[in-house]
């Protein structure tokens, strides 16, 4: 968050190419926070959709939901 989203979507994006934590829900919850910040909603939805299908704990998913239905269509 130092160096602003644009900066953080880069090295997520990174580390999920690389196939690393591609199954860990808050590696998608996070890069669909920056692209969100970045007014890219169609990414931030895609990557909450994703984390959604990753998370298993009642609470988080109750948090990536509602965070979804608060973009934009």
């Amino acid at each position: 968050m130092r160096d602003g989203p644009a900066a953080g979507l880069v090295l997520i994006d990174a580390i999920l190419a690389r196939g690393d934590l591609d199954d860990y829900h808050l590696a998608h919850a996070a890069r669909a926070d920056l692209c969100r910040r970045l007014g890219n909603t169609v990414q931030a939805r895609a990557s909450y959709e994703r984390a959604l299908v990753l998370a298993r704990q009642g609470p988080e998913r109750r948090f990536l939901e509602r965070r979804l239905a608060e973009l934009p269509t």
